[in-house]
């Protein structure tokens, strides 16, 4: 105790500010921590709410089922190939924006065509999985829309024994609608056209093109409910659109689905999906935000400069790795820090700033309690738009992630400003 007594106003400054971190800390883990029941009972909410589609895959390898996946969604190639899961031994799965959120669920078949082995043909077992899978009442958690999509090659004429599968499936699965997508039409074009055409394809230069989407109409007659000629290729391969045929892929799908269903797929699939995506899990984020923010401008009320920088600091990081949990993104502290310093950018010198006004005699602490509700509120925004992107399988830009920063930040100042912190 002596000993303490003797201590510099520096030391006991920074003494007074431990305790404050310690004692925030433990409130802040008593009363904000958010429990894998809860996150359970706010997605099982958002998914009770969602008509969820299963897309069934069928094609030979390279005909274009993945490529329909990215041109579908937006998500990229590398994300889509990494987020494909095994299913049953023939078929692989890829639920999009996300497990917990299963607005679409595609089932890509695999081994189609494979040689036998041990006397076993890989195509036979396929046709089971697809009858099993196609088959109503699979889903145990509630009822899925299903539908068959069949990927052709305009190229490929050699077509009898995949004609003999889906001749067998479909056999078992009438109710189930299918939906033929005669893929890579450019490679018919020769050396005479370099871009699509109008969509439909027809005319003069595209004989052989609309000959081959005939031939394998007729082929798949009664076997197919619609016939959709599509072309997703690679910004590399300078076609242009890049997904050629999309917006009638969309609507084919729609009109073979229950209403439900086929609005969701519009609303899902149009320019604005990933924004009707995150706003699902923003209502559900906004309620942690508000607490946390609260909790920064009642932190940051306290007179010392600096005093309070490491405990908001761990509150602000804490929020975003709740949010990431909510996101389906499981994160560390310290990626979460990580997460927080990228997306905070520019706002770390108005940090100081914040810490400095403190110095100002009778409101310096007022105006640092306002700004750090306001800045925790942005960062919370921030983030959401951050794991909103990773949800969608897109890559997050900071620029956008910066402008929805600034004017959370600007909205949430005006909202906080007048409330008393002490």
């Amino acid at each position: 105790m002596a000993k303490d007594s003797q201590d510099s106003p520096l030391e006991q400054v920074g003494a007074i500010a431990r305790g404050w971190a310690d004692r925030a800390g433990e409130w802040l883990g008593a009363n904000f921590n958010v429990s894998d029941e809860q996150l359970a009972e706010v997605l099982q909410t958002v998914r009770e709410q969602l008509p969820t589609t299963e897309v069934w895959l069928i094609g030979k390898p390279q005909s274009g089922k993945s490529s329909i996946v990215c041109g579908l969604t937006g998500v990229e190639a590398d994300i889509v190939g990494q987020g494909f899961r095994p299913h049953t031994q023939h078929t692989q799965r890829y639920t999009y924006p996300s497990e917990d959120l299963p607005w679409l669920v595609f089932t890509d078949t695999v081994g189609l065509g494979d040689r036998p082995k041990d006397g076993q043909s890989p195509d036979e077992a396929l046709i089971e999985d697809l009858t099993t899978g196609l088959m109503a009442g699979e889903d145990s958690e509630k009822q899925r829309s299903r539908i068959l999509v069949l990927t052709i090659k305009a190229s490929d004429f050699a077509t009898d024994s995949l004609r003999q599968i889906v001749s067998r499936v479909r056999g078992k699965t009438a109710e189930v609608p299918c939906l033929l997508a005669i893929t890579c039409l450019h490679e018919t074009y020769g050396d005479r056209e370099t871009n699509h055409p109008t969509y439909p394809p027809k005319g003069v230069d595209f004989d052989d093109l609309e000959r081959a989407i005939a031939a394998i109409s007729k082929n798949f007659d009664r076997l197919a409910d619609r016939v959709m000629p599509i072309d997703f290729t690679q910004p590399e391969d300078d076609y242009v659109p890049v997904n050629y045929g999309r917006e009638a892929l969309i609507n084919g799908l729609a009109d073979l689905l229950p209403k439900a269903e086929a609005t969701a797929i519009h609303r899902l699939l149009d320019d604005d999906a990933l924004t009707e995506i995150g706003g699902l899990y923003r209502g559900a984020a906004r309620r942690y935000m508000l607490a946390f923010s609260v909790a920064a401008a009642t932190l940051a009320a306290v007179p010392l400069p600096f005093a309070t920088m490491p405990v908001l600091t761990t509150l602000q990081v804490s929020l975003v790795g709740l949010l990431g949990k909510l996101y389906g993104q499981t994160l560390s502290p310290s990626q979460a820090g990580g997460v927080a310093g990228a997306i905070a950018g520019g706002f770390l010198a108005q940090t100081i700033g914040r810490e400095l006004v403190k110095f100002i005699p009778g409101f310096g602490s007022a105006i640092a309690a306002s700004w750090a509700a306001a800045y925790t509120w942005a960062l919370g925004e921030g983030a959401c738009v951050y794991f909103g992107d990773l949800m969608g399988g897109k890559k997050p830009d900071p620029k956008t992630i910066q402008i929805a920063m600034s004017q959370a930040f600007e909205e949430a100042r005006e909202r906080f400003k007048n409330q008393d912190f002490g």
